[in-house]
């Protein structure tokens, strides 16, 4: 099997594979693949830069952005408040960072999005068992 096989056969068994992921999620489980997704497309335009592979880097923060776009679109500035404020603050200044790495390969940039994110993602996992919890009281 050729190298090139290789690859397209594990890309699609990766979108498979999320696809799956997302088909069986309920909306808390899809923000937090959507925050992980971000994070990954990141480490991997990091990664990208440092190897010099500038196009693929391109790709990866194109990819970084669009979901942070679909993060910021999803949020519900009604129910959310000033949290869905912040958010929405957040994710337009991480796109502009993003923006700003694309534009002058900025790795520093690029740390300082993950380190952004980063919280965010982990306090969205950490509040897992009382979004079950309230969706639980809610059947009931």
């Amino acid at each position: 099997m050729t190298n090139a096989y290789m690859r397209q056969a594990s890309a699609m068994y990766q979108q498979t594979r999320a696809g799956g992921r997302v088909e069986g999620a309920d909306p808390h489980q899809l923000i937090a693949m959507l925050l992980d997704g971000a994070l990954e497309r990141i480490a991997q335009a990091r990664a990208l830069l440092r190897h010099g592979d500038v196009p693929n880097k391109g790709a990866m923060i194109t990819r970084a952005v669009a979901i942070v776009g679909e993060l910021r679109a999803s949020l519900n500035h009604e129910a959310g408040g000033v949290l869905a404020q912040r958010l929405d603050s957040l994710y337009d200044y991480v796109t502009r960072r993003l923006l700003i790495a694309q534009l002058n390969n900025d790795d520093q940039a690029l740390a300082e999005c993950a380190r952004l994110l980063e919280p965010v993602r982990d306090g969205w996992n950490g509040i897992r068992d009382a979004y079950l919890a309230g969706r639980a009281g809610n059947a009931a």
